[in-house]
């Protein structure tokens, strides 16, 4: 059942330590074959470099396991409530980056200050409340604080990004650290200057409607 995606989701998750986003076990992504109520989970607690498409979990968007022998992690139920409510989402990553999650220790978005998060956000990147994890709060908290952005920090937790697919959710955690970083750095140094609105805008509309081939 659904080879090719477990194959993909599978090949996304072992990204995410390769991009620095993630340690040891923590952090996951999922993904959902388009137009259907399945989605490929990645286990609970399996070590990354131990991760192939047959360990995967295949679940419903109820939350049932549909098929696989591990338990799926925790943050799934996160993921599926995303996905019942937004039905152009197909993927959901989660990671505890540091430069982003340092952000959201301090329960502060990351604001868009450089052309490359005016690209691909179009705006500040929130930052949600403090929410319990292992249920659907979480879930709620993307929906209702990303206002139209693909990432959204969870204060004292971590990063939450959305996708069409899971090329684009996975890209959006690795841009997202990205502009963290280089943000941290800028304050550090001084005083940020700001982007303003209408040019947060204007650029975020070319690189939707002009940029790639």
């Amino acid at each position: 059942m659904l080879e090719n995606l477990k194959k993909e989701v599978c090949e996304a998750n072992k990204s995410l330590p390769k991009n620095g986003l993630v340690v040891w076990t923590s952090g996951n992504v999922l993904g959902r074959e388009g137009g259907s109520d399945l989605v490929v989970v990645k286990p609970s607690g399996v070590a990354f470099d131990e991760l192939t498409p047959e360990k995967m979990v295949v679940m419903n968007l109820k939350g049932e396991v549909v098929e696989g022998d591990l338990k799926p992690s925790s943050d799934a139920y996160t993921g599926l409530y995303v996905l019942r409510n937004m039905p152009w989402v197909n993927s959901v990553v989660h990671t505890h980056s540091n430069f982003a999650t340092a952000f959201a220790a301090l329960g502060k978005p990351i604001p868009c200050v450089l052309t490359s998060m005016c690209d691909l956000f179009g705006m500040d990147i929130p930052c949600a409340p403090f929410c319990r994890i292992g249920d659907e709060q979480i879930g709620r908290a993307i929906i209702e604080y990303h206002k139209g952005c693909q990432a959204v920090l969870v204060q004292n937790h971590g990063v939450f990004t959305i996708g069409e697919s899971v090329r684009a959710a996975l890209k959006a955690a690795i841009m997202c650290e990205d502009a963290a970083k280089t943000v941290y750095i800028a304050k550090t140094m001084g005083e940020i200057v700001p982007i303003s609105q209408k040019d947060i805008e204007k650029t975020h509309k070319r690189y939707v409607t002009e940029y790639g081939q």
